[in-house]
């Protein structure tokens, strides 16, 4: 999988750099943007080119898809080592040491 460019959002690279904007990608808007003009020395602009393959997409950086679980049941449906686990959010510290060291028994990978 190719790696794209980190994409900044106007006015933040290089030595311009203005605390009060966030670094998270807005589209240059403005009459006198340089980014919007596609200059290289702007920085890249987000377009189709960069997505990454459908095979690719909403996988683990591991390579693996993640999948949600929240009790045992759904551990169970889980196959073996060709997944990545993730525990459900509202789960109590008791229920996420069950999974984890039932997820162990069964050598799959917990992410958090």
């Amino acid at each position: 999988m190719k790696k794209h460019p980190k994409f900044q959002r106007p006015n933040l690279s290089g030595r311009n750099i203005k605390k009060r904007v966030k670094d998270s990608w807005r589209k240059p808007r403005g009459i006198d943007s340089k980014q919007r003009q596609k200059l290289k020395w702007a920085g890249a602009v987000v377009k189709i080119g960069y997505r990454s393959p459908r095979s690719e997409r909403g996988k683990h950086p591991k390579g693996l898809p993640e999948v949600l679980v929240h009790n045992l049941k759904e551990l169970e449906l889980v196959k073996g080592n060709t997944v990545v686990i993730r525990l459900g959010g509202a789960l109590s510290k008791r229920n996420k040491i069950v999974l984890r060291t039932k997820a162990k028994e069964n050598k799959m990978h917990v992410v958090n």
